[in-house]
């Protein structure tokens, strides 16, 4: 009787004690609450385009398929009023625009072929972040030793000081092989030069290089190809100081006490023996061997849109014809904009993937969806900001966050109110039936 009169008393109290306390819940309205400011907005994002508040719509996704690069025959989509692309003898070669890396059109673009002095562009971009132009360097005998015979060469000697700048003239102006030794030497020798150009071409997408002799000198094992050539014309053009070297016409060298004029090697760039020079001409870099034929790189630019084009190995019209070939495809190349699709890419297999995944995301953001800035917080606010992240941007620390309107206090206390009254008064049940009744 004792116990059943505690668990009756315990629960009549709880019951009471929920009862009072949930009554706000059940109807009564909320006590008006000091207004809480909200945190300040943040500041409008600047236009990342003309004519957007926000960010440019991504270009449409184009379907390029790789594999077509590595057909032999000549690869080009041509849309409607688009010229017919011409018909060189080389063996290879690939028109591609340097902005986008789009492949305009090729022929056997992947095909292995030994790439004369055209490899010095590879040599250039592996090496010219890693020298002072205006530094000073004494040529020693042994950086001029294992230069191979016939090698063209710029007239480096021996016991003279050169600038690092008047070396890198010598390499794209006279492509001197002499020139590539002590800029070699300088870089930690002939085999480690060749392989960090080994690993440049790796990173930039270029897989079909193996690089043997740095300057180009026909090396057993050694090739290139006009992809790969390509890859490495359009990354110099994007890069100043190599733009500036390979588009040089004329220059003087030092020798010594006094100093002698050299001209560029691409005809292109010189308009030298009846070649003409090409409007808007840029460079990049000319090669010859017995073995690799005429090769070039050839780059230029008209209004806004760079072209860059690679020819390996003509198979008619003499020595000249490589310059004549270019120039037909960088005019087909200005003539086709717009008018053909992409038949492949310069870019590297994974940038060519981000940039779709930015440039998916960037659909999603133009289509309503919210943009966030680094740390992941919503810049518009709005329902999908975090408020707590929200207020520590904005409102600055310490400021707190606004509470949903119209909450009241919560059932949890009463409710375990009544759970401890229950447990107390089953307490006092065991404890009774332990006492011995007197």
């Amino acid at each position: 009787m004792i116990v059943t009169s505690a668990v009756r008393h315990a629960a009549a109290g709880s019951a009471a004690m929920l009862l009072v306390l949930s009554a706000p819940v059940a109807g009564a309205a909320t006590p008006p609450r000091a207004p809480v400011a909200a945190p300040a907005a943040l500041p409008a994002l600047p236009a990342l385009g003309p004519g957007s508040p926000t960010e440019p719509t991504p270009p449409a996704r184009r379907f390029m398929d790789r594999a077509r690069l590595d057909r032999n025959g000549t690869q080009v989509q041509p849309l409607a009023g688009a010229p017919a692309v011409p018909t060189p003898s080389a063996l290879s070669w690939v028109v591609a625009d340097a902005g986008t890396g789009e492949v305009l059109a090729a022929r056997a673009a992947h095909r292995k072929l030994p790439p004369a002095s055209t490899l010095k562009t590879l040599f250039a971009l592996t090496l010219l972040p890693h020298h002072e132009a205006s530094a000073r360097h004494t040529v020693t005998d042994e950086e001029l030793t294992g230069i191979g015979e016939g090698s063209s060469l710029v007239g480096v000697k021996e016991g003279y000081t050169y600038r690092v700048s008047d070396l890198w003239n010598g390499v794209f102006l006279s492509s001197g092989n002499d020139a590539v030794h002590v800029l070699a030497a300088m870089s930690g020798g002939w085999e480690s030069t060749a392989r960090r150009m080994q690993e440049k071409a790796r990173a930039l997408g270029a897989v079909d290089t193996r690089v043997v002799s740095p300057d180009g000198y026909d090396a057993p094992g050694q090739v290139s190809s006009a992809y790969d050539l390509a890859v490495f014309g359009r990354a110099g053009v994007r890069d100043p100081e190599f733009t500036r070297y390979c588009s040089t016409a004329y220059a003087d060298f030092p020798a010594g006490s006094w100093s002698y004029g050299i001209a560029n090697t691409n005809r292109l760039v010189t308009g030298a023996d009846g070649v003409g020079r090409y409007p808007g001409i840029i460079g990049v870099k000319n090669g010859y061997t017995s073995n690799a034929g005429n090769t070039l790189v050839a780059a230029a630019r008209r209004g806004d849109r760079t072209l860059v084009v690679s020819v390996m190995n003509p198979q008619a019209g003499g020595g000249l014809a490589v310059y004549e070939e270019a120039r037909d495809l960088l005019d087909w190349g200005f003539a086709a904009a717009g008018k053909v699709e992409p038949v492949g890419s310069l870019l590297p297999a994974k940038s060519e993937e981000s940039r779709e995944a930015v440039g998916a995301a960037g659909a999603a953001g133009a289509g309503g969806g919210k943009r966030t800035d680094a740390r992941g917080v919503s810049v518009r606010g709005g329902a999908g900001a975090p408020a707590a992240a929200l207020g520590a941007t904005a409102a600055g620390p310490g400021a707190a966050a606004e509470e949903p309107a119209g909450a009241g206090p919560s059932v949890a206390l009463p409710l375990s109110l009544v759970g401890s009254a229950c447990a107390a008064a089953l307490v006092l049940w065991a404890w009774r039936r332990r006492v011995p009744r007197a």
